[in-house]
């Protein structure tokens, strides 16, 4: 992307304003309007596990600060929610979450508070880290920020280098927010752990149990970029939607035991499973047997194994899980995987050639502003989404782009 260099007098350095150089007065864009040397700014947290109650607005958040000399801080112009934030505020995940946060378990319990959530974040860079060599100050980028880091409903976020990325030209900072989290999870489930890429996709069959998501949407999108035949499960108001971003076939699952109508199509090389229950009972039948085909799901008792049981416990009851299905599995010739989000620099890389090349384009279902966090929150509850839920931080951010 095309480099701008970042003016700042002394006076904007304490008062935290900068401007992009530039000639034209029009083109300047403050990156905060805090009198206070940036040591606090505006954020959504909560200051404990609850439903939309939990969510509060301060003006005081603790300002980001580079504590690793590979880390960047980020303005925030735009971030997506997702599931996964609803189910964090509600303590999904608490348990594993904080001891990532205190390996050495030195803080009290607790000291995650205040906690500020959001996955996605599209924004310009402000501040790097001496180790940082890919990215310089006013850089456009996006990233899908770890669970176990503050998120992105502030104005400004620390993430490591690794974790960003420089954001597509084609995408508005609205538009590049509602990919990050879902592409690297997708990316993660489908290249890591199932082994597809574009050069072994071709033909070959995919179903994707629950499509008209955020998560859905990305890989029907990618799937179909490198040459894979795509089926997909949804509602039937879901199905032209889904077409349109590719679906080969569309199976409705509200019209009766959709395993029924999936078990008279041609078997499939890999499920990506994004609705979890009692599907892993029939879904496995759907497979090619003794051909290397994979069954993944996103839905583990993962998390939910360590909240219940403590970390040592739950993970032995995880991998004891894990290990039973797969060995069960692969004697029926077929794969048993888990998936899971990982957080990746370099796959966002590869995903903005595709998106700058036409390949996938970014669907945003609702955008809210900044002060409707909590209208945000409600519309991520109600599900049956079709695309992403984008909060829009700060005004401007769109035509930053220059």
């Amino acid at each position: 992307p095309r480099r701008r260099t970042l003016i700042k007098t002394p006076e904007e350095a304490c008062h935290g304003t900068a401007r992009f150089g530039r000639h034209s007065s029009k083109s300047r864009r403050l990156f905060s309007s805090s009198s206070r040397c940036m040591t606090v700014m505006p954020a959504w947290v909560i200051d404990k596990y609850g439903s939309n109650d939990a969510l509060r607005f301060t003006k005081n958040a603790s300002f980001p600060v580079i504590n690793y000399p590979n880390e960047v801080i980020v303005k925030v112009f735009a971030a997506g929610l997702n599931p996964m934030d609803v189910s964090m505020r509600g303590g999904y995940g608490a348990a594993t979450l904080s001891r990532k946060r205190d390996p050495l378990n030195i803080k009290q319990s607790g000291s995650e508070f205040p906690l500020i959530l959001g996955r996605d974040v599209s924004g310009v860079i402000m501040e790097c880290g001496l180790d940082v060599k890919y990215f310089r100050e006013s850089d456009e980028v996006w990233a899908a920020i770890p669970p176990w880091k503050q998120g992105s409903l502030a104005e400004f976020v620390v993430l490591s280098a690794n974790e960003v990325s420089h954001k597509p030209r084609s995408l508005t900072h609205t538009e590049a927010a509602a990919i990050p989290y879902v592409a690297t999870t997708a990316w993660s489930a489908l290249v890591n752990t199932g082994g597809l890429s574009k050069d072994n996709c071709t033909k070959k069959r995919i179903l994707i149990l629950g499509g008209s998501g955020g998560v859905g949407t990305f890989a029907i999108q990618m799937l179909k970029a490198w040459g894979a035949h795509v089926t997909v499960t949804c509602t039937q108001n879901a199905e032209h939607f889904v077409r349109g971003l590719g679906a080969d076939h569309v199976v409705d699952y509200t019209a009766g035991p959709v395993e029924e109508p999936l078990t008279t199509l041609e078997k499939f090389d890999l499920i990506l499973d994004n609705v979890g229950g009692d599907t892993e009972r029939w879904a496995l039948t759907l497979l090619k047997p003794w051909s290397g085909a994979k069954y993944i799901t996103l839905i583990t008792p993962f998390l939910q194994n360590m909240d219940r049981l403590g970390i040592a416990d739950g993970m032995m009851q995880t991998a004891a899980t894990v290990a039973t299905k797969a060995l069960k599995n692969l004697a029926r010739g077929v794969h048993y995987r888990w998936g899971f989000f990982a957080p990746s620099g370099p796959a966002l890389d590869e995903i903005r050639e595709m998106v700058d090349a036409g390949q996938i384009r970014a669907v945003v279902e609702e955008t809210f502003k900044f002060s409707q966090v909590p209208q945000a929150f409600n519309k991520l509850e109600k599900g049956h989404a079709r695309g992403k839920t984008v909060v829009e931080i700060s005004k401007g951010g769109d035509d930053c782009a220059l």
